[in-house]
């Protein structure tokens, strides 16, 4: 009797890296059938990351998904002084179902706030959304990396600072005692107040945002253009391809993803522009020119305490805005794109 036929079926089971016993034991162990692992073997490989975002998802269900079962103010008569306990005069307060937003809808003030807020966010959408992909462009073409360096830091330094400290700032600059109107009023001009401005106050706003955020947005789209290979702006060169011809072909193709992903999110926040920005100048100009919806709510509920009819307009403005990023993201996916989410 030969005995090479067990080297022959050890030497052919070490060359396929299977083993007669592991190919017919298909389906256990720790992958399941369709080859998927199993729910306890990807917990125990991925625990560490489970247990580092564990923290972040505490938070996320405290401070946002906790609280929106305080919407059910919104279809009752809340009053928070029924109860010593704010959390037991929700139970006691009487049940209107949608007296509320029938009161919102029928307000003329709730509606100038719409329109305050949607000017507001398609200027902002046109004057400062392309300013951070411009100034990106602009450090990345900067070839010395100490200068590059030095100049983002100063871009994005503004965005640590206090809506308090951005609003000093440009009252100081351009207030009716700011610097510029007192220059003029020395060489013998009219001085000018823009803070208290309300035809280009929606001007002002854009142009604060500008110069406290922008710098920050340039990060995200200074990452896209690092991944993308150099080897492509070389061959474009060698092709003869001038500066403006690379950035059109190379350049904007890789940042179109970051951009419509961006865009989709911007847009889903069309209806937050600036609570304590617009708060802050709202008594400068008026309510005429300032009033968005967010202030619109904290006036209501917070000054007026009428708690059911603040946040009846809050839960609207959510379910709009849930509205936008679903419609906005379709439309990212009817142009390639992934969006906030896959198809």
């Amino acid at each position: 009797m030969s005995h090479s036929t067990v080297p022959r079926s050890r030497a052919e089971a070490n060359t396929t890296g299977k083993t007669p016993q592991a190919s017919g034991g298909a389906g256990r162990g720790p992958r399941g059938r369709g080859g998927k692992l199993s729910l306890g073997t990807r917990f125990r490989r991925d625990r560490t990351l489970i247990l580092m975002t564990l923290p972040a998802v505490l938070l996320l269900l405290v401070f946002n998904y906790i609280p929106i079962l305080g919407n059910v103010v919104a279809f009752q008569d809340y009053d928070p002084y029924l109860s010593d306990n704010g959390f037991v005069a929700v139970f006691q307060s009487p049940w209107t179902g949608f007296e509320q937003f029938q009161r919102v809808f029928e307000d003329s003030a709730f509606w100038h706030a719409v329109q305050n807020t949607f000017v507001l966010f398609f200027l902002q959408l046109v004057l400062f959304f392309p300013v951070p992909i411009l100034l990106a462009l602009l450090i990345n073409s900067v070839v010395r990396p100490r200068v590059r360096a030095v100049a983002q830091a100063i871009m994005y330094l503004p965005h640590f600072f206090s809506w308090v400290l951005v609003v000093t700032v440009f009252q100081q600059v351009f207030g009716g005692a700011g610097i510029i109107a007192q220059t003029l009023r020395e060489h013998g001009h009219t001085g000018f107040d823009i803070m208290t401005d309300p035809g280009i106050f929606k001007y002002l706003v854009t142009a604060q945002m500008v110069w406290k955020d922008a710098g920050w947005g340039i990060i995200v789209f200074l990452a896209a253009l690092a991944s993308v290979s150099p080897d492509l702006y070389e061959a474009a060169a060698m092709d003869g391809a001038g500066r403006r011809r690379r950035i059109w072909h190379i350049t904007l193709p890789a940042l179109r993803p970051v951009i419509a992903l961006l865009l989709v999110l911007r847009v889903g926040d069309a209806l937050t522009v600036g609570f304590e920005q617009l708060l802050l100048q709202r008594q400068a100009v008026g309510p005429d020119a300032a009033e968005v919806l967010d202030t619109y709510v904290w006036w209501n509920g917070i000054r007026n305490q009428d708690f059911g009819y603040a946040a009846a307009a809050g839960l609207i403005k959510g379910v709009v805005g849930l509205t936008l990023v679903l419609v906005a993201n379709k439309v990212a996916h009817l142009m390639g794109e992934q969006g906030v989410y896959k198809k």
